[in-house]
């Protein structure tokens, strides 16, 4: 049985597990319940009524949150030599193309995002097997197959995160950190959700936000109210 610490103990106690909170109050209670001695992550799990396994209802999209993550997004831009000085411009942290394929293939990935411009996705086709499962596989959908490397290394730098919903029908993304004021975190949070409420298919039946919950890291879950949404 796993060891559950006092603090721990302590924030079960002032989540009530029969309620259901609205988004400012989730925001300002994952605060106050944090555990951790670091500046944990806030993240928001949102179950959607979807079948993955259907292609039009595989959801995956991006969107900038008004305040950022609060974490500083490692960037590698893989492209011609003719774009890496608007890369490196705009604050890439890896900028090249054959080192790094190279380096990729021998298994490393110390990377946030990776963005490639279209003339350079057949050269690294190949490391889909490398990079997909890590979610770092370069894809128009998410703005990050791209000749204008220097504007999407200022999106991903400035906030705008990618999400894609997982086999169980689940969206997990980061929406900041306990430092935030709870009025940063839930507009951050707003955003996430008006983005999934967009990216609805048109073929979803049923209700589509099943359920969402606001969590910390080391810390209890907050479930809010769906019904809040308009969707």
């Amino acid at each position: 049985m796993a060891f559950i610490g006092k603090k721990r103990k302590v924030a079960d106690t002032k989540v009530d597990a029969n309620k259901t909170y609205s988004l400012q109050e989730a925001s300002a209670l994952v605060k106050e319940i944090n555990v951790a001695k670091f500046d944990a992550s806030v993240d928001l799990h949102v179950r959607l009524g979807v079948d993955p396994k259907k292609a039009d209802q595989a959801i995956r999209g991006t969107v900038t949150l008004p305040h950022g993550t609060g974490k500083t997004k490692k960037v590698l831009v893989l492209c011609t030599p003719d774009k890496e000085e608007s890369a490196i411009a705009a604050g890439a942290d890896h900028v090249g193309l054959d080192e790094f394929i190279t380096k990729i293939e021998g298994g490393w990935t110390d990377v946030d995002v990776v963005i490639a411009t279209p003339q350079v996705m057949p050269k690294i086709g190949k490391l889909g097997k490398i990079l997909g499962p890590r979610n770092l596989m370069p894809n128009p959908k998410t703005g990050t197959v791209t000749n204008d490397v220097g504007a999407a290394v200022n999106e991903v730098k400035g906030g705008k995160i990618a999400f894609k919903v997982d086999k169980a029908g689940i969206i997990h993304a980061s929406i900041g950190r306990v430092s935030f004021a709870p009025e940063k975190i839930a507009a951050n949070g707003q955003e996430l959700i008006n983005a999934l409420i967009k990216a609805k298919p048109s073929t979803a039946k049923g209700s589509y936000l099943k359920g969402i919950s606001m969590a910390s890291t080391m810390s209890p879950g907050i479930a809010l109210d769906t019904k809040s949404f308009v969707h």
